[in-house]
């Protein structure tokens, strides 16, 4: 935090760490558009090109001998997503595009999400020191590294699945055939005029399935990584308030084992979320393979 002459209560110092670095100042009103978390749009670009990296070289020095740690690894993961896209999505073709995707998200979020795994104040102190040195007021240093702890992120990928679910469902089954859809299911009807009539209800039903189909998709990744990074914080706080107090070494130890046990259950949440994420991502795409 800024240097002050007071420490900053625990909800200041919360509701610092939850503040991003956009492109306005004043607080954040709700659904206003016009504002850019410049923070997670950057670590989001970050640790996608890292993902993209790691799987390039894994896939350039792949050998048709006895595999390395790392190679062995990654054909692993490759291996586990094309079972699960076989699995799911039936067709083949598809599948020469749809299990990339798959692979992409997986890593992609899994490397977002690990971002909670390092110290709270590691990075926005960084940020901060170097916004002292460009003489800046450090107390407007915000900076939030997890993107997944970001709704405008988690959702920004759901509504990427959404599209491919439409593109898929209009080559499948046709532009007309897919309008039809929405209008003749789930509920069929025998006739023009029982069609005419279940017309309406059957394309409102259609448009709130891909509507929360499409939230909660990218709700349930941001409130786990939002919970998790709510955790980490208090645990920060526990082992400051440890530092600050006389006889505070119980606190303070409570805090390094609490953030421990934390972090190395967190592991399991990170890789469990990304897999979520790309099993409703390989499901969603799937049904729009399919008709009602």
């Amino acid at each position: 935090m800024s240097a002050e002459a007071h420490a900053p209560t625990a909800p200041e110092y919360i509701g610092h760490h939850l503040r991003h670095l956009q492109n306005k100042v004043e607080p954040q009103a709700i659904m206003d558009w016009s504002y850019i978390n410049y923070d997670s749009v950057f670590w989001s670009v970050v640790m996608g090109l890292i993902g993209v990296f790691l799987l390039w070289k894994a896939a350039r020095k792949a050998t048709s001998g006895v595999p390395g740690r790392f190679q062995a690894a990654v054909e692993v993961l490759v291996e586990m997503v094309d079972t699960q896209a076989k699995g799911i999505v039936h067709n083949a073709e598809s599948r020469k595009a749809v299990a990339p995707v798959a692979l992409t998200v997986f890593v992609w979020i899994f490397f977002m999400n690990a971002m909670d795994l390092l110290p709270v104040d590691f990075l926005p102190r960084v940020w901060e020191e170097y916004y002292k040195v460009a003489g800046h007021d450090p107390h407007h240093a915000y900076m939030r590294v997890v993107p997944t702890a970001d709704l405008s992120i988690t959702l920004g990928m759901s509504i990427s699945v959404l599209l491919i679910c439409l593109y898929y469902n209009m080559k499948i089954k046709g532009v007309a055939g897919w309008i039809k859809e929405l209008f003749t299911a789930p509920f069929h009807a025998h006739g023009v005029v029982g069609t005419i009539a279940l017309a309406p209800a059957n394309f409102f039903l259609n448009i709130v399935e891909f509507g929360a189909k499409t939230i909660s998709h990218g709700m349930r990744l941001w409130g786990n990584m939002y919970a998790g990074e709510l955790v980490f914080m208090l645990i920060a706080l526990l082992g400051a308030a440890g530092l600050s107090s006389l006889g505070g070494v119980g606190l303070w130890l409570t805090h390094v084992l609490a953030g421990s046990a934390w972090a190395i259950f967190h592991i399991m949440i990170i890789t469990l979320q990304a897999f979520i994420f790309m099993m409703l991502t390989l499901v969603y795409i799937g049904q729009a393979h399919e008709g009602h």
